[in-house]
């Protein structure tokens, strides 16, 4: 096929989603940390979903329009810096197409190398040995050698020779790839994404494969299941907890695991003893079941998304009338002169966050980024003329920086503040203050974040070495900045070993984080020993109940 119109390049690009799903585990295990949050291949295939879903339904038999739409969706839906990465290439793929309705493997070449260019601009300080490497080196070599009347399926499998042997690289490029003795993650997930447009070019488009999730991510059966099969049922409720004498008591966290695992699309939002739930799911009636074990139903709205989906399409309803009741109404009255929003995973920080001032949580961390949508809807939410952005997390900065760049109302002022860890996050919001101007509360907020030192502890997924410490299976490791310290038996070793290492003569106060796996006879004894051999330091202790981390240390 010498020339593609929009109908066969939505044909690829949905291919492509597929198989990378199909594959995100094998990227993930690339990921060079032995920690349970390796979600490189998770980030890319969440982003690339985002992306096959704005097309799916779509008609036009332009190129042009369907990498448009197939670009809207990534940008919104970008996770991580794989994922945003990955948005941008596309970003740039539909401005080299722009205007054009057909397309030919130099039309794609040259497409290429504008995305190549768009991402490249998108890092602050690219990083060679990375996805980037190979999405400019394949596109290159595709520049290169396409020539006149070449067939789109054979100037994809020239870009595909060059991404691999460009890929296998990238450990002389990164010394910590070799160190670990893997390949980049997201040069490994780009690929993915190429053989599924290579597959669909020559007749054989890559379907999801439900097998890829695994009984250790239920959430990935269960939301793919019901996405593939049918549109299932938009279930919304608010619900008041207790009383305890006659309910359950209510763990938010095992309450959203429990609804990730029976459908898709979820929040939860707790405001003391009141719950707010959104979720799309098959079998509504077994969620409400759950959900009255922990209280009583304040308000219930389901809406059938197959029937509704179907009157989309015949012109029966239209798109301005699907209008969630739970939904709040547009907000006409003025802005908010400024307004905190960060990330945090865990309801003790969540809690911590709120005290300190912050107006509005995204839900996210290590093991699952926020998507750049997630923080649009944050901002339009706090309603707010200025408003400041704690990631509090290297992975995330760029899908916060993304929803700063696409928020459609250019007179909000989005300021992200580089935070990459949670202490970082809670000193800059310490040092907020609303007398000052805007741009002073960034830079003074900014500047704090030299002050903090961060580590924390966390459990190894695998063995390996890495700066000379051998780490084994399921060892606890000691991680200072991006170095790991130390890996013991014992999650309370392996913190003294990180405090040891840590504080010095010139700080001052120690903060720590104390994860969902630890009991409270385990923190009576942490304080008892903190007290024991730092009693000279303002020490603060704070129930954060965050997953995967048994310790976050912050340091000042």
């Amino acid at each position: 096929m010498k020339v593609i119109d929009g109908q066969t390049l939505k044909g690829m690009l949905i291919s492509a989603s597929n198989n990378l799903y199909n594959h995100y585990p094998e990227v993930d295990a690339l990921n060079v940390f032995p920690v349970p949050d390796g979600d490189t291949g998770m980030n890319m295939n969440l982003t690339m979903t985002s992306g096959a879903k704005e097309i799916q339904n779509r008609g036009e038999n332009s190129c042009s329009e369907i990498a448009k739409s197939f670009s809207r969706g990534l940008l919104m839906g970008a996770r991580g810096n794989s994922g945003v990465i990955t948005s941008q290439i596309f970003r740039g793929f539909y401005q080299g197409l722009d205007g054009k309705a057909e397309i030919s493997a130099k039309d794609f070449a040259a497409a290429m190398q504008k995305g190549v260019e768009v991402a490249y601009k998108a890092v602050i300080k690219p990083v060679e040995g990375t996805i980037l490497t190979v999405v400019r080196e394949a596109s290159q070599y595709l520049f290169d050698h396409v020539q006149d009347g070449m067939s789109l399926s054979k100037a994809i499998r020239l870009f595909l020779d060059e991404a691999y042997d460009s890929l296998n690289r990238t450990p002389e490029l990164l010394p910590i790839l070799k160190e670990v003795g893997v390949v980049d993650s997201g040069g490994a997930g780009l690929i993915k994404i190429f053989e599924g447009m290579e597959s669909a070019l020559t007749g054989n488009p890559v379907e999801r494969n439900q097998a890829t999730a695994t009984e250790d991510n239920p959430l990935i059966a269960a939301g793919s299941k019901m996405e593939n099969e049918e549109f299932g049922y938009c279930t919304e409720f608010i619900m008041s907890l207790g009383p305890d004498t006659v309910k359950k008591p209510f763990d938010e966290k095992r309450f959203t695991n429990h609804l990730l695992a029976r459908g898709n699309s979820l929040v939860v939002v707790r405001d003391e003893d009141i719950v707010k739930v959104h979720v799309h799911t098959l079998n509504p009636g077994n969620v409400l079941n759950y959900g009255q074990q922990f209280g009583e139903f304040l308000k219930i709205k389901i809406e059938n998304m197959t029937e509704q989906h179907h009157a989309l399409e015949t012109g029966a309803l239209k798109q301005e009338d699907v209008t969630p009741d739970l939904v709040e109404e547009e907000d006409n009255a003025p802005l908010n002169p400024f307004a905190l929003i960060a990330v945090s995973s865990g309801p003790g920080i969540e809690k911590h966050f709120k005290e300190l001032g912050v107006d509005e949580i995204v839900k996210g961390g290590q093991t699952m980024n926020p998507s750049a949508e997630d923080f649009v809807e944050a901002i339009k939410k706090v309603h707010a003329q200025t408003v400041y952005i704690f990631p509090n997390n290297s992975n995330i900065l760029m899908a916060a920086a993304q929803a700063a760049d696409v928020i459609e109302d250019k007179s909000i002022n989005v300021y992200v503040i580089p935070t990459k860890t949670i202490p970082q996050g809670m000193t800059a919001v310490m040092t907020f203050n609303p007398e000052e101007s805007a741009e002073d509360n960034f830079k003074a907020m900014k500047s704090a974040l030299k002050n903090v030192k961060s580590g924390e502890v966390t459990f190894a997924i695998r063995d390996t070495e890495m700066n000379g410490v051998s780490v084994k299976k399921d060892d606890y490791i000691a991680i200072s900045g991006k170095q790991i310290i130390s890996a013991h038996s014992n999650k309370f070793d392996a913190l003294m070993s990180l405090l040891e290492t840590m504080v010095s003569d010139e700080n001052y106060l120690i903060s720590i984080l104390v994860g969902a796996d630890v009991d409270e006879k385990e923190k009576e004894q942490l304080k008892a020993k903190i007290n024991e051999l730092y009693g000279d330091l303002d020490c603060e202790i704070i129930d954060g109940g965050q997953p995967v981390y048994s310790f976050i240390v912050g340091i000042e």
